[in-house]
């Protein structure tokens, strides 16, 4: 399987489970209770997969990231969380540090001074 690939079903899966949470109303509710765990179960064996191939700063920088903005995103939209300019900038901030995760980094290499 692709890396990426179970990089996303990961966070699409933590995204899931955390909406999960939200609904179990403190594991009060059986369906989204059941949810949480499969959600949350099915996020770590999919990030395990991507382990095999990315470095752990990466993947898990991604997976976090993403999974907050989108959470984020749908907390506003779904659930009427609010949303101001602190908020945005926030946002921005965390998919700004996913994508220098993700630059290439040039490594210096250390010249001998004669």
């Amino acid at each position: 399987m692709n890396r990426y690939v179970a990089l996303v079903i990961a966070i699409v899966s933590e995204v899931f489970g955390t909406n999960m949470l939200k609904m179990s109303d403190g594991f009060t509710n059986l369906l989204p209770s059941m949810g949480v765990i499969a959600g949350f179960g099915l996020s770590f064996y999919f990030l395990s997969i991507s382990l095999k191939t990315l470095p752990l700063s990466i993947a898990y920088g991604i997976w976090s990231g993403v999974g907050t903005a989108i959470t984020a995103m749908i907390g506003v939209f779904v659930w009427g969380d609010p949303f101001n300019m602190l908020i945005a900038i926030g946002l921005i901030l965390i998919i700004g540090g996913v994508v220098l995760l993700n630059a290439p980094q040039k490594q210096k290499v250390a010249s001998k001074m004669i």
